[in-house]
């Protein structure tokens, strides 16, 4: 089987490792970013607010760093804004009034709104517009939603006739477009919330249970798979109404190794993939 392996791409830099990872992402201009606090989340109690460190290091390896003020999420998702803010929102809700799940943060770390989008966020990812893209799991099986980022509703999968999407595996935003390919029949989705003629298209899919999608043109690679095929990468290319697989391999960290515990993060024709202890990011590249 083919192996294709990560290309190394931004790393957290040492002098933060005593901090504990809460979470880290790519955001859709190419900068990584990891939300760091002194300790781990507690499993279980209600969450005090505390302070926490988000260091950004961009594509030319400029690194910043961004203390933010009272962050209330125990397992967050984290993004930044177009005008350098960021958006940090709690996987999980007790009650859909919490509102503060949501919190948005100016370049200063000043929190400026909050507001409440559903729980169980398995994806959570700006546009280069500055809308926040939600796709959840299936403990609330809402879809997909377009949010701005002051809690309008921009978009909502409600109506949109995706077929069997239950929970959103896979979303890659790019751009102004989201791309999913949610559960449980794992088509292959384009959403465009601008385009006032079809703006979404859908094409039926054969690869089953990918955690990450990259698209580039007509040519699409699928990541990840169940069970013994986590680490499965197959490419395939969109005709007019499905997606044809042309070739599968797998996807290795630099070394040749597998990964193993990883977060992955879709935009565009590229798949990010970091694995513990999360404090390097490695790209996959359909457009290479």
């Amino acid at each position: 089987m083919q192996k294709t392996v990560l290309v190394p791409y931004a790393r957290l830099p040492q002098g933060h490792y005593d901090r504990h990872v809460l979470t880290s992402t790519v955001d859709v201009f190419g900068a990584a970013h990891w939300l760091l606090a002194e300790r781990a989340p507690q499993p279980r109690g209600d969450v005090q607010p505390f302070d926490a460190l988000v260091v950004s290091v961009d594509p030319a390896g400029t690194v910043e760093r961004t203390e933010l003020s009272a962050v209330r999420a125990r397992w967050p998702h984290l993004d930044r804004l177009p005008d350098g803010g960021f958006v940090v929102a709690a996987s999980r809700v007790h009650r859909d009034e919490d509102a503060h799940q949501v919190q948005v943060f100016d370049a200063l770390g000043r929190e400026t709104s909050s507001f409440c989008v559903g729980d169980a966020i398995e994806h959570l990812l700006v546009d280069e517009a500055g809308r926040i893209w939600v796709g959840h799991f299936d403990e609330n099986p809402v879809g997909i939603r377009c949010w701005t980022a002051t809690g309008g509703l921009v978009w909502t999968s409600d109506g949109a006739r995706i077929p069997g999407l239950f929970d959103c595996y896979a979303l890659n935003v790019s751009g102004a477009a989201a791309w999913a390919c949610p559960y449980t029949d794992f088509p292959l989705v384009e959403i465009r919330p601008d385009r006032t003629d079809r703006p979404v298209r859908v094409w039926a899919n054969r690869v089953r249970g990918s955690r990450a999608v990259a698209v580039h043109g007509e040519r699409v690679a699928f990541y990840g798979g169940y069970r013994g095929e986590r680490d499965r990468l197959t490419h395939g290319r969109i005709v007019e109404a499905s997606v044809e697989s042309t070739d599968v391999g797998v996807l290795t960290l630099p070394d040749g190794a597998a990964p193993g515990r990883r977060r992955v993060v879709g935009r565009g024709s590229r798949i990010y993939v970091q694995t513990e202890p999360f404090t390097a990011w490695g790209v996959f590249d359909l457009n290479r």
